[in-house]
């Protein structure tokens, strides 16, 4: 387990109940409760407990701290990309944002969500993180179909963002790739020509189309969407 997830699991566990993996549906259910709700993402407890959460990701918002260092501009020349799809479009991002890919898992929504953007909460490993829409914070045709086969898997991008991993649901992941420094360069000096939201600009890789996202616009985004 990374220890951005190992951290983010010991966070909840100091400050939430996780009744739902000891009496309730991930349990012993044992829970009287489970009797009238069913299931306990039906429960006022479950909800409140991804309110607290989200809460979280405010204070973090709240306290950030702002820290470069040589180690990190090392690691921006290392050019290493995670490619994915939404819809028809293929995207990179950093993998420095990444803490993994995880098969997909059921989002339960909130009865207040706090954005368009937030889809609601998932379950992993017995931690509630905060889903969110790529689609919706890029701007793009949420009525797109995905293309692809029987034997395309969607997946899950499980992101750092400040307060804590957020999960984003994506069509595919081609996979995590060392883009060459010469077309990053181009990417950048053509992003001034892009209207598109939070992109560093488009390069031509393996024949396809790839917009390049600006990890720290998106990652803004992703944090206004949980405050």
């Amino acid at each position: 387990m990374s220890r951005v997830h190992t951290e983010l699991v010991s966070d909840d566990a100091a400050a939430i109940d996780d009744c739902w993996n000891r009496i309730g549906i991930h349990g012993d259910r044992s829970c009287p409760l489970l009797a009238d709700h069913i299931h306990c993402r039906n429960c006022s407890v479950y909800s409140a407990a991804a309110t607290r959460l989200l809460d979280r990701y405010s204070l973090a918002q709240e306290q950030r701290v702002s820290v470069h260092s040589d180690a990190l501009a090392a690691d921006v020349q290392t050019r290493s990309t995670v490619v994915f799809r939404l819809g028809e479009e293929w995207l990179g991002l950093p993998t420095r944002c990444l803490v993994e890919v995880s098969p997909v898992q059921a989002i339960h929504s909130l009865p207040h969500q706090r954005s368009r953007a937030l889809l609601g909460v998932a379950n992993v490993r017995g931690a509630l993180v905060a889903c969110l829409s790529f689609v919706e914070l890029l701007g793009l045709d949420p009525s797109v179909a995905p293309v692809g086969d029987a034997r395309t898997l969607p997946r899950m991008l499980i992101v750092s963002a400040d307060g804590g991993p957020v999960v984003v649901p994506v069509d595919e992941v081609d996979g995590i790739h060392a883009i060459e420094a010469r077309l990053l360069d181009t990417a950048s000096a053509s992003a001034q020509n892009s209207n598109a939201r939070f992109t560093r600009g488009v390069v031509q890789w393996k024949n396809r189309s790839l917009r390049l996202l600006d990890e720290d616009q998106l990652l803004s985004a992703v944090n206004r969407s949980l405050t």
